[in-house]
């Protein structure tokens, strides 16, 4: 009797939460850190390449990014990245390097990054219900195929649903970590 793939259903909504946490260590909470620029994608050579593939990002101190741009025909390009980024960053050429300096949080800061924060939940949150449709959508077929009846099909949808509803919930656990620590001053 075929069934739906529930370990692939599961590892798909895991890959949405891994990825919603990757992007958390780019937003900041003060301290530079080179893992801030992750999210930001830059516009050369006809195609979207992250950052740290036209230049080398370092901290040379604690409120402070430095990206050293390999081809000076693209530190415009770069520079226009960082701003346009969200991540509320200056940044300022001179030559090929590119100084990024860390404003300190203010409260309106904060809000803000917050709001950022519950938008990349809510990014994880639509992958995990595309990766149920999916699931739903291969039970449904499954189903009308006459593969498997229509009580497997009612559990295998409440097993999915299980699933969905966990994932949901770790995500929204991760935000509300993630939230008090950027509000903390």
């Amino acid at each position: 009797m075929a069934e739906p793939d529930i370990d692939d259903i599961e590892r798909r909504m895991n890959k949405a939460i891994d990825v919603l946490k990757h992007e958390y260590t780019g937003l900041r909470t003060g301290r530079a850190s080179t893992s801030m620029l992750d999210p930001v994608r830059v516009d050369v050579y006809g195609s979207s390449m992250p950052i740290n593939q036209v230049g080398t990002i370092s901290v040379p101190e604690p409120r402070m990014i430095s990206v050293s741009v390999w081809d000076k025909s693209n530190v415009k390009a770069v520079e226009k990245a960082i701003a346009a980024s969200g991540l509320g960053l200056n940044p300022q050429a001179d030559g090929t390097l590119i100084r990024i300096p860390i404003p300190e949080l203010n409260e309106q800061r904060r809000k803000e990054l917050s709001k950022v924060a519950g938008q990349y939940a809510e990014q994880a949150k639509v992958a995990v219900r595309g990766v149920r449709r999916d699931g739903m959508d291969s039970l449904k077929k499954l189903e009308k195929d006459h593969e498997i009846g229509e009580d497997d099909a009612k559990m295998w949808q409440e097993e999915i649903q299980r699933l969905t509803d966990d994932a949901t919930k770790k995500i929204d656990e991760i935000l509300a970590a993630k939230s008090k620590e950027i509000m903390q001053v």
